[in-house]
């Protein structure tokens, strides 16, 4: 697998070098990093190159690195049957910086530009239908972005008097804050609340 891999790097540096950055190979797959300029024309080179062959889009992804000046990645996972090997592509942008659609070369990427817009905030230039996919279309942020707060902005609840779903700023209570970390195993120096009922 990796001579295989090994050879299909070679090939890439020496048909179209110009459009990637750099490649490696770790975890079994093929890594090349490219730019938000040379995407488009890579990913078309892989698909309709009759020796690379990568027919399949499996997904595409955000990951988020908040200290660096390009906050995120873009990471395209690609298949080729043909050769029966995975090539992972990886594109670093800026928060803001839009990356153009991979919709014009694998049909598949609408619904995962999508997700990455939803979870990450990530634009994608020239996708026909960029809207939320997994969150309200009211919902406020990006929920995986590692700077979003865990209990999130506002809370749904539904409201049997209004007879809707309502939306509320989130309230902790403070006994959910204080933790005393001993072992549900051991029992507690006190009595929880609802156990004083037990004891009479």
């Amino acid at each position: 697998m990796s001579e295989a891999l090994s050879e299909l790097s070679s090939y890439l540096g020496e048909m179209r070098g110009d459009l990637f950055l750099d490649a490696s190979i770790s975890y079994g797959e093929l890594n090349v990093t490219a730019t938000p300029e040379t995407i488009l024309a890579l990913l078309t080179f892989l698909r309709d190159d009759a020796r690379c062959g990568f027919v399949s889009m499996i997904d595409i992804c955000g990951v988020d690195w908040p200290q660096r000046e390009k906050r995120f990645d873009v990471v395209y996972h690609l298949l080729s049957p043909k050769q029966n090997l995975r090539i992972r592509i990886k594109v670093a942008v800026a928060d803001g910086e839009s990356v153009p659609s991979a919709t014009a070369v694998y049909k598949g990427a609408e619904w995962f530009e999508r997700e990455a817009w939803d979870m990450y905030g990530i634009p994608f230039s020239g996708h026909a239908d960029l809207r939320r996919l997994l969150t309200d279309y009211g919902f406020e942020g990006h929920p995986l972005r590692k700077d979003f707060p865990t209990t999130g902005y506002v809370e749904v609840r539904y409201d049997d008097d209004a007879k809707r779903v309502v939306y509320e700023p989130v309230e902790l209570k403070q006994e959910f804050r204080n933790f005393d970390f001993l072992s549900p195993w051991e029992g507690t120096e006190y009595v929880l609340p609802g156990d004083e009922k037990a004891a009479k």
